[in-house]
């Protein structure tokens, strides 16, 4: 959600940062809703002082014995005025939130200009891809050939985009995931380990801003919840409507939960896999942080994926992403994409957001700093939320069995999954 203060007094910033989004200016309009409402408000407040005023000479009037008709028909009248009036500044001010809270947040002054992925810049790139003396396999050959990948199972019982997965695959899916938590709760990574709801009400959907956007890329019950498309909707609700102390934050949060999306808006796309599937485990991490902070936060948590990555060994690089191919509630987003030599390219793994305050006004959380800007204490701020994966663990599953494979049809356990696989050093080919 915007601050409508924030456009009142910068238009042409709030409008620039509308057109990095390839957005059309819309502060004029805003404004001029606000305008209106504030209207309302202050003639609802006008007409309350003076029935106010009335009701006090009512009582004086009273307590001398004089008629008071005059006064009370006025008030009456008046009663009518305020209803009308209180009932314009909350249309008003429903109008000007539906307006505000579908716009997507204002990217930082660094993000690229861009309209897609092809205006996204490489900032690094880690590991050396493979040479391979044969013909690299992808995942879904490398999978089914050993039949623990079954995608004909998953079709029967659930339709398109759904895997079984068996044996030593489910066991490797595990591990990975494992192997991530031990690596971000360790005391290097810091982040506390959460085992959230994965169903949620509206409140918690419109606070992270999945509603009303992202309605129809969601799975909605029958009885009033949603399934959550990532754990950023549980773990950064959990600093919704509180007011935190400064001195406990940052607050970092990790979490492995499966994810469920409709993929409404992929119709066509990787339908060949496990690349975009509508249930997939992920391994989630949210900080909640000051606005002081944040930039740093952002900066240490995507190096915290990207250390899941080095230490398994696979080639990736991240990028920064342009305006036009960000989540709408991003200011900042790093992406880290992984080599997949089964497909010839890089692929995303990860998203880490920086959201700014976005998030933060929507689910009403606040903290209380140290010292107010005046040097003495009081007053709260909003926070500052950031998200990333780290990883999604199907990608990283998918990404091992390509990157490691063997001419044979075996894969390659990575050294730093092999205490959670039992020692196993290799998934044995179809053969064996």
């Amino acid at each position: 959600m915007h601050d409508i203060r924030f456009i009142r007094e910068n238009p042409a910033a709030f409008d620039a940062g509308l057109k990095k989004r390839n957005l059309s200016p819309l502060s004029s309009e805003i404004l001029e809703v606000d305008k209106r409402r504030r209207a309302a408000i202050t003639e609802s407040e006008s007409i309350q002082a003076r029935r106010k005023q009335l009701s006090q000479q009512i009582g004086m009037a009273k307590r001398k014995g004089e008629t008071a008709d005059a006064l009370m028909a006025e008030v009456a009248a008046l009663e009518e005025t305020l209803k009308k009036s209180e009932a314009e500044a909350a249309e008003l001010d429903a109008e000007l939130t539906r307006r505000l809270e579908v716009l997507p947040n204002l990217p930082f002054d660094d993000v690229p200009d861009g309209t897609d992925e092809t205006a996204n810049v490489e900032i690094r790139r880690h590991g050396s891809q493979r040479n391979f003396s044969f013909a690299p396999r992808d995942h879904v050959a490398l999978g089914e050939a050993t039949g623990e990948m079954d995608f004909a199972a998953a079709t029967r019982m659930s339709g398109a985009r759904f895997v079984v997965m068996k044996g030593r695959l489910a066991r490797l899916e595990r591990a990975i995931a494992q192997f991530m938590l031990d690596l971000h709760t360790s005391e290097e990574g810091g982040y506390t380990e959460v085992n959230p709801p994965l169903l949620v009400r509206d409140n918690a959907a419109y606070g992270v801003g999945q509603l009303p956007r992202f309605a129809e890329d969601m799975f909605h019950t029958d009885n009033g919840f949603w399934l959550v498309p990532t754990a950023e909707v549980p773990l950064t609700n959990l600093a919704a409507e509180l007011v935190l102390e400064e001195k406990v934050l940052p607050l970092r949060y990790t979490a492995f939960t499966p994810c469920f999306r409709s993929e409404a808006g992929a119709a066509g796309k990787d339908t060949r896999g496990m690349i975009r599937m509508h249930q997939f485990p992920k391994v989630e991490l949210v900080s909640i942080t000051t606005p002081e902070q944040s930039d740093a936060e952002h900066q240490r948590m995507t190096a915290r994926a990207e250390e899941v990555l080095k230490r398994l060994e696979i080639p990736y690089r991240t990028i920064i992403l342009c305006g036009g191919d960000m989540g709408p509630a991003s200011r900042k987003t790093f992406d880290i994409e992984v080599w997949l030599p089964g497909q010839g390219r890089y692929r995303e793994i990860s998203s880490c957001s920086n959201c700014g305050d976005y998030q933060a006004r929507r689910m009403n959380a606040r903290f209380r700093p140290k010292e107010g800007p005046d040097g003495r204490k009081g007053g709260t701020r909003f926070v500052h939320t950031l998200n990333g994966s780290g990883l999604a663990v199907g990608r990283t599953l998918i990404a091992i069995l390509e990157n490691y494979q063997n001419e044979d049809g075996s894969v390659t356990v990575p050294e730093a999954l092999r205490p959670y696989m039992g020692g196993l050093a290799v998934i044995p080919g179809p053969s064996k």
